[in-house]
């Protein structure tokens, strides 16, 4: 495509080196929509007759249909899937297919195709994880009322229940797809018409061009345009802290489907046994989710560094995008299907999990409120039920089971009435407090 500058032919190595062919081929879609805009642009501007336009339309997309039939032959001499669509174009309609590229730079068209190319994927990443959040619902509708220890520290601190615990993922979840969506606002310009960097002398309808590719306009500094990867480091962020959520959901069920704990099982068709131990029955998709989420994160990192020092406009550099962005995107559609699988079908162990939740240490707080409700000041009733929870642990006699009127007057009997678990998730009415009835309105509302 430069043989009139240059007299050697370019060594196998570079060629083996600069290729991006062998990745950036899965923009093809993106590049014929774009090629095609791009041509039907230059047929009103009256640089493609209407007969060269329909070859060009007609050639691209019997290319289209060869590539998704498999017929396709990449090759890394032509280095990227623009050159390739091109080349092949040109071969089979001749003389049209070489005027295509008039007006535009593979600057403006891989900025275009990447575009494009991630405004699709945010919608197949936003129906996965509604199908996440609705695994989760599920769930949570199942045990709104299941009762389990809450923790902080991963010790235990109050009571919830498992519908409200699996809510706040579904909150998280929500989060992430709405920044999924905000990122696909700021992203969906067309960069299309600004060239190598500075447009072109032959002016064409960028307006139109965006308008048919379903942009919402286009960018106003063609400079900007070629340079920017703002949108894949956003998009790259947005995954990466959704993969940071499903880590923690997997942390939490690793933990809870462990012994210790035994508040899930896992179904067998997503677990793992050992190649040693017959007994074992090993939690792989929650590790693996939380160990592709470190792939994540690297990823975001590769493409920050990597733009970090460009001057504007275009560098070699920014061909370095696209592996990471692609990773991402089928790194986290994965993990999103195999999580909303693996959700649907574990089973919570409400017996174990009451059980956890039944120590009267759990409710060492409401016994504090208690005791402000009777006029102690809060700071001293937290004082008098610490020294309680002394006593409980130093006679080995539960919280519950003390005579707590012999630690302090403030307290009377009345004050056992505390110590249980419906009423004290019943008391907590406020908006998004564990309370079952709160719970069910909340899983109501989203379903």
């Amino acid at each position: 495509m430069w043989k009139g500058r240059f007299a050697q032919d370019t060594s196998s190595l570079v060629q083996q080196f600069g290729e991006s062919i062998s990745y950036d081929w899965r923009l093809f879609p993106h590049d014929i929509a774009g090629s095609i805009a791009h041509a039907r642009a230059q047929m009103n501007a009256g640089l493609l007759t209407a007969d060269e336009f329909s070859q060009i339309a007609t050639g691209l997309k019997e290319i289209l249909a060869d590539i998704e039939a498999g017929r396709f032959e990449f090759k890394t001499s032509l280095e990227d899937i623009h050159m390739n669509i091109e080349a092949e174009l040109t071969r089979r309609i001749g003389a049209a297919g070489a005027k295509l590229h008039t007006a535009r730079s593979r600057n403006d068209q891989v900025a275009t195709d990447t575009r494009l190319y991630s405004r699709h994927e945010i919608g197949e990443l936003l129906e996965g994880i509604a199908t996440l959040k609705n695994a989760l619902l599920s769930q949570a509708e199942k045990h709104a009322a299941t009762v389990v220890p809450g923790y902080t520290h991963l010790q235990r601190g109050q009571p919830v229940t498992v519908g409200h615990h699996l809510l706040a993922y579904v909150e998280m979840l929500d989060r992430d797809s709405s920044r999924l969506v905000d990122c696909r606002k700021r992203l969906n310009i067309s960069p299309l018409g600004s060239g190598a960097l500075a447009g072109s002398t032959i002016n064409l309808d960028r307006r139109a061009i965006a308008a048919e590719l379903g942009f919402d306009g286009v960018t106003v500094n063609s400079m900007d345009a070629i340079a920017d990867r703002d949108y894949i480091a956003e998009l790259l962020f947005v995954i990466s802290l959704c993969g940071v959520h499903l880590s923690r959901l997997s942390e939490d069920l690793i933990l809870w489907c462990s012994a210790e704990f035994g508040f899930v099982t896992l179904s067998d068709a997503h677990t793992t046994g050992s190649s040693l131990m017959p007994q074992k029955k090993n939690p792989d998709v929650c590790e693996l989710t939380r160990g592709k989420t470190g792939r994540l994160v690297g990823n975001l990192m590769n493409l920050l560094v990597a733009v970090k020092g460009l001057p504007l406009t275009y560098n070699r550099d920014l061909q370095e995008d696209k592996p990471p962005l692609f990773d991402s995107i089928d790194t986290l559609k994965l993990i999103l299907a195999v999580n909303a699988e693996m959700i649907a079908a574990m089973e919570v162990r409400t017996e174990r999990c009451r059980a956890a939740a039944s120590d009267p240490m759990l409710l060492a707080t409401d016994l504090a409120d208690w005791l402000v409700k009777q006029g102690v000041p809060f700071r001293h009733a937290h004082e008098l039920v610490g020294k309680a929870v002394a006593e409980s642990i130093a006679s080995g006699v539960p919280l519950d089971q003390l005579d707590l009127t012999a630690i302090d007057p403030a307290y009377t009997e009345d004050a056992k009435s505390v110590f249980s678990l419906d009423r004290a998730l019943a008391a907590r009415t406020n908006p998004g407090a564990p309370n079952p009835e709160n719970v069910k309105a909340e899983i109501a509302k989203r379903k």
